[in-house]
């Protein structure tokens, strides 16, 4: 291969991070039915892990399904509840809590934990989860995820949490928020997208 200048493409270890196996009680699919035609109407969640030089870590993340802004995320070594709940308390603190805001994940048991439930609905917002086995139902996490991994993950070695914590800050809130473009957004990054909803909207249903 060497003397051909070939090279191998290493099969990446796949790591799950969805465990529906649980007994908690699990919540209809209510962001189906959602026509969105604003900010704050809908945030979705999801996990995924992170590969650094020994180890494997774990992302969570909000995004505003409208104007597709992370509004709160968190990075550790556990993906226990703590993580999500993380992610969900910087969501909070960045934004406004409008009525009848959902909040849509898949059925893990991190996103089904007593604690992580009662924050839900301590905000009063409406509770949504997907189908069993469909991914599809949570597509826009799945596709920023995607993104997140060939524009950042992939392209870089996170020396350890600290680094990738870094790294990862940068990309979320300066690169993907504030310069990359989006196609669904009429090719502007979110926060621009979501500044040019202001004349339309109460300041305060934008937040931060």
């Amino acid at each position: 291969m060497r003397e051909d200048n070939l090279l191998c493409l290493r099969k990446r270890k796949f790591v799950v991070t969805t465990d529906s196996r649980h007994s908690l009680k699990v919540y209809p699919n209510l962001a189906a039915k959602l026509v969105l035609t604003g900010v704050n109407q809908l945030w979705v969640a999801d996990i995924t892990y992170i590969r650094l030089d020994e180890e494997f870590v774990y992302l969570a993340v909000v995004l505003d399904a409208f104007s597709r802004r992370v509004i709160g995320w968190a990075l550790d070594r556990t993906m226990q509840a703590d993580l999500t709940l993380a992610a969900l308390t910087m969501a909070l603190a960045n934004r406004p809590i409008i009525e009848g805001l959902v909040h849509h994940s898949d059925r893990g048991v991190q996103y089904a934990s007593g604690d992580y439930i009662e924050k839900l609905k301590e905000n009063q917002i409406q509770i949504s989860m997907s189908r069993k086995g469909n991914p599809y139902d949570n597509a826009k996490a799945e596709s920023f995820m995607k993104t997140l991994k060939t524009e950042e993950v992939y392209r870089t070695e996170y020396r350890d949490l600290a680094h990738a914590r870094s790294c990862i800050k940068q990309f979320l809130e300066k690169i993907y928020n504030q310069k990359r473009l989006h196609s669904a957004l009429g090719y502007l990054p979110p926060v621009e997208f979501e500044k040019g909803l202001l004349p339309h909207l109460d300041s305060a249903q934008v937040g931060v």
